[in-house]
């Protein structure tokens, strides 16, 4: 192949495959690292103490649907880097690492500091950076952006839980749990 010729599809495919066995591991693993350090989950004590929407899921759902996301959020991105030379690559790849840094900042804010409304605040944000990620990645690899799409979906509804937490536990933003028991009277 000379110099400036555009690459074999298997040529494509390797590329795609060798960044995918990099940014798939490397997308699940920060999101794995972002819940257990700042402690998210049910076990949580403070998280157990609030009130849930209605429309809250079983706790597993969490961990595999949150799996599942990071998969394709990692192939989506292994798209659009494979796609050299694609006007508006870098842009992309700018967006996709600016919503994922602000996705990995919702756990420790909600879990680890008990802000719920500067959490709310975050995913807000997160879904207009995954909406502003999807529009440059249509613009890369369309594929990219309709594996980000699962994304976009369950971030709204995190948005709306979020909201709904805030709503029936406002006096527990921002509650520093201690140690000790809390005392109930009847």
């Amino acid at each position: 192949m000379a110099f400036g010729e555009i690459a074999s599809p298997g040529q494509l495919r390797a590329s795609f495959i060798r960044r995918a066995l990099v940014t798939v591991p490397a997308v699940v693993l920060l999101g794995l690292l972002a819940g257990q350090l700042s402690g998210s989950g049910s076990e949580d004590p403070w998280f157990a103490m609030l009130q849930k929407p209605a429309l809250y899921p079983p706790p597993a759902t969490f961990g595999i649907v949150w799996t599942i996301l990071y998969i394709l959020l990692g192939l989506a991105f292994a798209l659009v880097l494979a796609a050299k030379g694609a006007r508006g690559r870098g842009k992309a790849i700018v967006a996709f690492i600016a919503q994922l840094i602000i996705n990995l900042a919702w756990s420790p804010l909600f879990f680890g500091l008990h802000q719920i409304t500067w959490a709310l605040v975050l995913l807000v944000a997160m879904d207009i950076a995954v909406v502003v990620t999807i529009f440059l990645f249509w613009r890369v690899r369309v594929l990219a952006a309709v594996l980000m799409l699962p994304y976009l979906a369950w971030i709204l509804f995190a948005t709306y839980l979020n909201a709904e937490i805030l709503m029936l536990n406002p006096e527990l933003d921002g509650q520093e749990m201690s140690g000790a028991a809390v005392r109930v009277e009847f």
